[in-house]
């Protein structure tokens, strides 16, 4: 499944007005189960961070955590980085039609992109799975933190991230060159990046699983097959929403033995 071309359809959609992207960022919050948990840590993060944290989130897409973080921290210097063109475009224009002074947006390569100490904390959230040179990454994360600073990872796990199975099945997303993490695989190449101290969890336990699949993996499978479907879809949300509003929560706020999806954390 190519899904860019999906994203690019329903940002069309929403960016007409900052209303419009707003209530976007709004429905992204709640029907993504990954936001839940990246706020989760977001929010744990905050309260020990410095009052005027400097944040990069690495692969920063529509720009969803930048508007999160700005919202709830109009101190924190917010910079985010993508290699799509068009979308650091569309974020410079949507952040500054609302007056978001302390977000900007630009364009950047991972594999060489490097601040030098220059951020408290880094966002990378479905990023690495899209990435061959992970360790590179790590090590120019680690270079661009500020000691004691942290770095966030989200990304699928290899118990069916990407909603892959066997090793016959192909990755759900085309676009991943992963299929997912080992739990203890992405935190030794965090440590030959030079972390000392890393975190991990899974994410996308079974309440997690049947929340995407109704919240995400149908609708997208259907509108890859015909763009009519948009027409649908708000009524099929009407009846799957409410459903997926609970599973997301037991999913955020249990412990999951295994999962789909990794939350990671590492130290500077």
């Amino acid at each position: 499944m190519q899904y860019d071309p999906i994203k690019r359809s329903l940002g069309s959609v929403f960016n007409s007005t900052p209303f419009l992207r707003k209530v976007f960022y709004r429905l992204l919050d709640l029907l993504l189960l990954r936001s839940w948990h990246v706020r989760r840590e977001v929010k744990q993060w905050a309260l020990s961070a410095p009052k005027n944290a400097s944040i990069l989130d690495a692969g920063s897409g529509f720009g969803q955590y930048d508007f999160y973080m700005s919202s709830k921290h109009p101190d924190w210097k917010i910079r985010g980085v993508d290699v799509k063109d068009e979308q650091i475009a569309d974020c410079n224009a949507f952040f500054s039609r609302i007056g978001r002074k302390n977000v900007s947006f630009a364009n950047a390569d991972l594999t060489a992109f490097t601040d030098a100490s220059a951020y408290n904390l880094i966002l990378s959230v479905d990023v690495m799975e899209h990435i061959l040179e992970d360790v590179a990454v790590f090590r120019n994360f680690y270079a661009s933190l500020q000691p004691g600073g942290m770095v966030l990872i989200s990304t699928p796990s290899d118990q069916g991230g990407s909603d892959v199975h066997e090793h016959e099945e192909e990755s759900f997303i085309d676009e991943h060159v992963r299929d997912g993490y080992n739990i203890s695989e992405i935190q030794e190449k965090l440590r030959l990046a030079g972390f000392s101290r890393t975190e991990a969890r899974y994410q996308y336990g079974k309440p997690g699983q049947l929340s995407w699949r109704l919240s995400m993996k149908y609708p997208i499978l259907a509108l890859g097959k015909t763009k009519l479907l948009f027409i649908i879809l708000p009524f099929y949300y009407i009846i799957t929403f409410p459903l997926c509003l609970v599973l997301n929560y037991f999913d955020a706020t249990l412990t999951h033995k295994t999962g789909t999806g990794l939350v990671v954390k590492a130290w500077k």
